[in-house]
């Protein structure tokens, strides 16, 4: 009994440390902010299961919400074309194993250059070019 008081009380202390709320699920954005109206396609794998395909066309976003997996490390690629010359393949996404993995908030915006990244807190930088 001492030990799950342990681990209960370190979850707790996780949490409210990460200003999460508990088991809250992780949030990917994807931004169309090409200048021209160029629609850009995204494919979308987490841990090697296709997950989404969407098509954004200028100024549009899409929105993705999850819980991790139970594996060793839960990771999110993406492929992101701005047809018919522009390609880019992304690490959308890394997070730890399962009970773990929660609350964590990625923005992804593609601009003329390339696609930025930001946590929400900062402004947008130069992550991936063209």
């Amino acid at each position: 009994m001492n030990h799950l008081s342990y681990f209960l009380f370190l979850m707790v202390l996780c949490v409210g440390l990460g200003n999460a709320f508990l088991f809250e699920k992780n949030f990917v954005q994807f931004q169309n902010s090409l200048i021209l109206d160029k629609q850009i396609l995204i494919f979308c794998k987490l841990n090697d299961h296709q997950i989404f395909l969407v098509f954004l066309n200028r100024g549009e976003a899409y929105n993705y919400r999850f819980h991790g997996e139970f594996v060793p490390r839960n990771k999110m690629d993406c492929d992101i074309r701005e047809e018919p010359r522009k390609h880019v393949r992304i690490r959308a996404y890394e997070g730890p194993s399962g009970a773990f993995d929660y609350g964590k908030t990625n923005y992804w915006d593609a601009r003329e250059d390339g696609i930025y990244f930001t946590h929400g807190k900062d402004v947008s930088k130069l992550e991936y070019k063209w």
